[in-house]
C-alpha cells in the first residue's frame, strides 16, 4: 500500500524482497518488478474500523476506534468467554474469516496492549509485573516518530533505556509527552478512551475492489457485513428476523430479503442462508458495492440453558432448515400456519411468512383434527346413515356451524353444516358433516391424530 511515494505497508512476499514500510514506489519497483502498488484510502480504512468495531460488539459492549486500532474491553467479559486466552482466540478467527490480518496483544492498560500489538509481539499480559516486563523490551518504534529520533540521540534504544533516564532533564529536552505516554502505558496514568457508539439502524455498505458480475463471488464481502450485524445485534441483546442486501449496480440495485424463522444473531444461519441465496441468484447487472439493512428487530433477553440442551439444538436444527429451504425455493414456498378467527374450518387458518411472530390464538374447548382435506371428500349414505369402508359410528355431535354470508361467494362463502365425530370399522376417528343446504348429503371433513 502507497501514500505519498511510499510504502506504508507491506505483505510478507514484498519484506521478502526487502521492501518495508518507508520504501519509495521506484525502490520497490526495482527490488520486485511485478509488485502490485495500491493507493491507500483512508476513507475505506475508516468504513472498515467501523465494521469491525460492530462486529467487536459479540465480545463487549465496549469498544474504542483508533486510526489503525481496535481496542476492547474484555476485563468484565473473560468468565463469560472461558478466559482470556479464549477470547484473543476467538478475536483472532473471527478477524480471519473476514479475511483481515491483524496483530494481537492483551494488557491491563489500553496503550500498553496498542504497542504490544504493534510491535507483534502477541502478548496476553494480566498483571501489572507481566506488563512492565513485556514494555520494557520493547524498541523505541512504537513511539511517535520524533519522539523516537530524539531519543536515538540520547543512546536508548527500548522503552527501559528510557526508563533510567532522568525525568526532568528529558521533560526539558523533548517536553513531557513522552513521559505522559510512557505513565499511561505503564498504567501510572490513567487514559480513558472514548467508547465507540453502536449506531441506532444498522445499515452498513462496503465497497468492493472491482466490479463482480458472479453472484456467488460476492458471498466474501457480504459476510463482513453480516458479521457486523451480528456483533451490533449482540451489543444490542436483540435478534433479527430478516435483513436486506442491497447489490447496488451502476444505475441500479437488486434487493435480497433474507428471512428466519426465529429472531436471531448468530452468524452461521447469516452465511448460510445467504450463501443459498447468492448461489441461485442472477445478477442483471455488474455489481460495485454492497449494503446491508437489518429490520425486524427483536429483543433476546439472556436466558437459562437446560441441563442437555438438547430441546435447544432441536429446534436451532429446525429453524435453520426451514431458513435454508426458503433461501432455496424462494419464500412464498416455505411459510407457517398461524391461526386466524373464523369459524369455518377452511377460513380457520392463514399462510404467513416464515419471518412473521405469530401470536397464540385462543384455544377452543371444543375437538378439532390436525389434518383436514380439500376439498371435503363426499361419503356414501344408507338408510341414513354416512357409509366409509362400512356404516361409521358416530361418537359425539351435532355441532352446527353456520358462517360466512360476508364472503358473497368468495373462499368458502356461506355454509350452514352439522359436524360429527364419528369412528370407522378400521379404527380411526374422523371428522365429518352433513350439509344443511339442499342438495345435502355426508362429507368427510377431516382426520383426527
Amino acid at each position: 500500500m502507497v501514500e505519498d511515494g511510499r510504502v506504508v505497508l507491506a505483505d510478507a512476499l514484498a519484506r521478502a524482497a526487502g521492501i518495508d514500510r518507508g520504501t519509495g514506489v521506484a525502490a520497490a519497483r526495482m527490488l520486485a518488478p511485478a509488485i502490485t502498488l495500491l493507493a491507500r484510502s483512508r476513507s475505506r480504512e475508516a468504513a472498515t474500523m467501523q465494521t469491525l468495531a460492530c462486529w467487536a460488539g459479540r465480545f463487549t459492549p465496549r469498544v474504542s476506534v483508533m486510526p489503525d486500532t481496535l481496542l476492547l474491553e474484555v476485563g468484565s467479559c473473560l468468565r463469560l468467554f472461558g478466559g482470556l486466552d479464549k477470547v484473543v482466540n476467538a478475536v483472532g478467527e473471527g478477524v480471519q474469516a473476514q479475511g483481515f490480518t491483524a496483530a494481537l496483544a492483551a494488557a491491563p492498560t489500553p496503550l500498553g496492549a496498542q504497542w504490544l500489538a504493534q510491535a507483534g509481539t502477541a502478548a496476553r499480559c494480566t498483571d501489572g509485573v507481566d506488563l512492565r516486563r513485556q514494555l520494557d523490551a520493547l524498541p523505541l518504534g512504537v513511539l511517535p516518530e520524533r519522539i523516537a529520533a530524539s531519543l536515538h540521540g540520547f543512546g536508548a534504544s527500548t522503552l527501559a533505556d528510557v526508563r533510567r533516564l532522568p525525568g526532568a532533564e528529558l521533560a526539558r529536552r523533548i517536553g513531557v509527552g513522552c513521559q505522559q505516554l510512557m505513565a499511561k502505558a505503564f498504567g501510572e496514568l490513567p487514559d480513558p478512551r472514548a467508547d465507540f457508539v453502536f449506531p441506532d439502524r444498522f445499515a452498513l455498505a462496503i465497497e468492493l475492489p472491482s466490479s463482480v458480475e458472479n453472484a456467488a463471488a460476492l458471498l466474501f464481502a457480504a459476510r463482513r457485513l453480516s458479521f457486523a450485524l451480528s456483533g451490533w445485534l449482540a451489543a444490542r441483546q436483540s435478534g433479527v428476523r430478516e435483513f436486506s442486501l442491497h447489490l447496488l449496480h451502476r444505475q441500479d440495485e437488486t434487493r435480497l430479503l433474507l428471512q428466519f424463522s426465529a429472531p436471531t444473531a448468530d452468524p452461521r444461519r447469516f452465511e448460510r442462508v445467504l450463501r443459498e441465496r447468492l448461489e441461485h441468484t442472477t445478477l442483471a447487472a455488474p455489481v460495485d458495492s454492497l449494503r446491508l439493512e437489518a429490520t425486524q428487530l427483536t429483543a433476546r433477553p439472556g436466558c437459562s440453558q437446560t441441563l442437555f440442551n438438547d430441546s435447544n439444538d432441536d429446534q436451532e436444527a429446525i429453524g435453520a432448515l426451514l431458513e435454508r429451504l426458503a433461501a432455496r425455493l424462494g419464500e412464498a414456498q416455505v411459510y407457517r400456519v398461524a391461526v386466524h378467527d373464523d369459524h369455518r374450518p377452511e377460513c380457520a387458518t392463514r399462510r404467513v411468512a416464515l419471518s412473521a411472530a405469530i401470536t397464540p390464538g385462543a384455544r377452543g374447548s371444543l375437538p378439532r383434527p390436525l389434518w383436514l382435506l380439500t376439498p371435503p371428500q363426499p361419503l356414501a349414505e344408507i338408510d341414513g346413515r354416512p357409509c366409509r369402508r362400512g356404516p361409521l359410528k358416530l361418537l359425539a355431535g351435532p355441532e352446527r356451524i353456520e358462517s360466512g354470508w360476508w364472503d358473497n361467494g368468495e373462499a368458502s362463502g356461506d355454509i350452514r353444516r352439522d359436524y360429527f365425530i364419528a369412528l370407522s370399522n378400521d379404527g380411526c376417528w374422523l371428522w365429518i358433516y352433513r350439509d344443511a343446504r339442499l342438495p345435502g348429503g355426508w362429507f368427510l371433513h377431516g382426520f383426527f391424530a
